[in-house]
């Protein structure tokens, strides 16, 4: 009996590399508690392939092996095997057109492993991409873990060197110093003119008398 689940292994392995597989499987992963109830998704891409009906499977990875759980027609009957509990299991039509959901109830540690839907086209099997589920007595923490704040830091100051007083007024003062100065020139400098010919004139006078 190995050869016939050796070679449904390979099978199953080789169709859900597809890059556009006709069945789609939500979610990857299940991580549930015991007693509790979890949904599987199995949407299917195009009608046709209902026809036959889904099958569904369970690889187990403790006992290394594939396990028949159920199959489910379009008349929504079911057809489950002897080593699963029927009160657990059951198939019903997803929300869209094309999708079924597999629903087990009281989970228990032995519903552990890889779920596969699958359906039978062209006298070949056809896989999901699988849901693993995990059963688990508490779920895994999400808290983070706490991180310890530094200090509050006093801010820094920027200090600048104080200005000598009278710095900022003295080149001020210097230009006005500077511009008086040339004003005064140029005034001497007219006056003195003024002061030669008036000098000129009063000699020419005394001259002519």
């Amino acid at each position: 009996m190995e050869w016939p689940w050796l070679f449904l292994y390979l099978s199953l392995h080789i169709t859900g590399c597809q890059k556009n597989p006709p069945i789609f499987q939500t979610p990857p992963r299940i991580i549930a508690l015991n007693n509790s109830t979890m949904e599987l998704v199995c949407a299917l891409k195009s009608e046709q392939f209902t026809q036959s009906g889904i099958y569904w499977y369970r690889w187990s990875k403790e006992f290394q092996d594939f396990q028949y759980v159920l199959y489910s027609n379009v008349f929504q009957k079911h057809t489950i095997t002897n080593n699963i509990d029927k009160n657990r299991f059951n198939v019903s039509k997803g929300s869209s057109r094309h999708a079924y959901t597999l629903k087990i109830r009281n989970l228990q540690p032995l519903d552990t492993g890889t779920y596969y839907c699958a359906v039978s086209h062209s006298s070949e099997l056809l896989f999901g991409n699988g849901t693993e589920l995990s059963v688990v007595d508490s779920l895994p923490s999400t808290e983070k873990p706490t991180e310890k704040t530094p200090p509050p830091t006093k801010p820094l100051r920027c200090i600048t060197p104080a200005k000598k007083k009278g710095s900022s007024c003295s080149g001020f003062i210097w230009a006005s110093l500077v511009a008086c100065a040339v004003i005064l020139l140029l005034s001497l400098v007219a006056a003195v003119r003024r002061f030669q010919r008036l000098r000129r004139r009063l000699r020419l006078h005394f001259s002519k008398q």
